[in-house]
């Protein structure tokens, strides 16, 4: 069997449980850093990186090396040193701590996000919003999931399991989840083009969540990002029943090492039907 196929079956009986305890002890490691020393940086892009985003990465890579010997992890701020060529089948992408401006101004839309990608596409995805004790999953028997954990706690010690779809696009009235800290000119052009539409803005991929539970009807970035911040919300909004696409309207493709693992934007819609009816390069 293939590494690629032994990960995705091994992912129905046991490994989304793993992968989400490792998830959920990072998220405990975030919020202990929070209550320190935050140390706060900047990277060579202007970005800033604390000591909650290296604590999160450093007890993810050692639980994923564990964990799943031999498969290549693509971490953001790993990868921003020595970005790792891609010769498997299968790797996991890690977002140790995204929306790191969130954390340092006070709020809770900071999350961690994991993704098994598979083929070029993310198979299995788990984001973790710390401080709100919430994590959002593919289910291993198919759909998408919210579970209430206890940051640190295991995946079997979830006081709640959710399972969550996104709504049926409305006749009027979009409501649209928008980048607090990154809303670029493209994605203000485009959410002009749509009638009535309601914003509601936030940070993190935690809004790739609220698309998929239903609290929105879409969430789209047209300027670029990193798969690592886009990978896990791919995985669970697909798996809940909408879809994540290039502007243009294609599913998006992961595992680009020749380009940084770099994606030009996406829209991520909870209603599939919208894809075709609001493509970016319609009239």
């Amino acid at each position: 069997m293939k590494q690629g196929s032994a990960i995705t079956a091994a992912a129905g009986v046991g490994l989304l449980d793993e992968l989400t305890t490792i998830v959920s002890r990072a998220a405990a490691e975030v919020l202990a850093a929070r209550r320190g020393a935050l140390e706060v940086r900047s990277k060579a892009d202007l970005s800033p990186v604390t000591a909650a985003d290296l604590a999160s990465e450093a007890l993810m890579l050692e639980g994923l090396s564990r964990l799943m010997p031999g498969v290549p992890v693509v971490s953001e701020e790993a990868a921003g040193q020595a970005p790792p060529k891609l010769d498997e089948a299968s790797f996991v992408l890690v977002d140790p701590l995204d929306g790191t401006r969130e954390l340092v101004a006070g709020r809770d839309e900071f999350t961690i996000n994991l993704a098994l990608v598979t083929g070029g596409r993310p198979s299995l995805g788990i984001i973790a919003a710390p401080a709100l004790g919430l994590i959002w999953r593919t289910a291993a028997q198919g759909g998408a999931e919210r579970l209430r954990l206890p940051p640190g706690a295991p995946a079997s010690a979830a006081s709640e399991r959710v399972p969550i779809r996104p709504r049926a696009l409305p006749e009027r009235g979009l409501a649209a989840l928008v980048s607090r800290s990154h809303l670029d000119p493209q994605t203000e052009a485009f959410l002009a083009r749509l009638p009535g539409v309601q914003r509601l803005a936030s940070g993190s991929a935690i809004k790739f969540c609220r698309v998929a539970e239903g609290a929105a009807d879409l969430y789209p970035r047209l300027a670029p990002t990193y798969e690592w911040d886009v990978a896990a919300g791919d995985a669970i909004l697909t798996a809940a029943g909408g879809a994540v696409t290039a502007p243009d309207g294609p599913p998006l493709a992961f595992g680009r090492s020749s380009e940084d693992f770099r994606i030009p934007g996406f829209i991520a819609w909870g209603d599939r039907a919208a894809v075709g009816l609001f493509r970016l390069s319609s009239p």
